[in-house]
């Protein structure tokens, strides 16, 4: 069982009425790099490998950055990668991450979205059904986020949401700085959702931190 493997995250679901997210499994990647958007932001300082073409190391960075995420886990540091699934297709990743959560409560959100499914609400449904985990189960009381000062659509999922600004600072990515927004959601300005089922989640409470 994957429970007395160590390893229970498979079993964790987060459902609401027209998403279902789940923790990336290796059997997901396919699906998930053919919808990969050329907009998705990555890390410029990444290493390239010599021979591939310009997709093929997206794609790379794509797979060995999940594999990092799960091989790096601890309690103390912890990145979940969520495959966000719409009628049973892949469209996405949700990302949640904290860095000492038990004793800071505070999470970090990050995602991307295919292009073909833009527009239709899903990025608000998913960064909405994350914080209901974060929230209303692991007992976060803070949420931030961050998105280039030009990003619209990540900017207004947050807003939307009840953000609240939180500064602006400049990223050096390698090749040009950037200007980041920074946002800050509390627990008790988040309105709360009735319709987010989290399963599983039981055995990955000491994962997170949480005894």
């Amino acid at each position: 069982m994957l429970e007395s493997a160590g390893w229970p995250f498979d079993g964790l679901r987060i459902t609401t009425p027209t998403l279902t997210m789940r923790p990336v499994r290796d059997a997901d990647l396919d699906a998930l790099a053919a919808v990969f958007p050329d907009d998705a932001e990555q890390d410029p300082r990444s290493e390239l490998i010599e021979g591939l073409s310009a997709h093929a190391q997206r794609i790379r960075l794509l797979r060995q950055g999940i594999w990092r995420n799960r091989g790096l886990w601890s309690p103390e540091s912890w990145i979940l990668d969520l495959s966000v699934l719409s009628a049973g297709e892949a469209v996405g990743i949700q990302t949640l991450e904290a860095d000492g959560f038990a004793r800071l409560r505070t999470v970090d959100t990050g995602s991307w979205l295919a292009t073909s499914h833009r527009g239709r609400g899903i990025g608000i449904a998913m960064r909405t059904a994350v914080l209901a985990l974060a929230f209303e189960h692991l007992g976060a009381v803070a949420a931030v986020t961050s998105a280039g000062s030009g990003n619209a659509a990540s900017l207004g999922v947050s807003r939307h949401l009840g953000y609240r600004p939180n500064g602006v600072s400049l990223n050096d990515s390698g090749d040009r700085v950037v200007e980041l927004t920074h946002l800050r959601l509390t627990r008790s300005e988040w309105p709360g959702v009735g319709e987010v089922q989290v399963t599983g989640l039981a055995p990955c409470l000491p994962y997170f931190g949480i005894s």
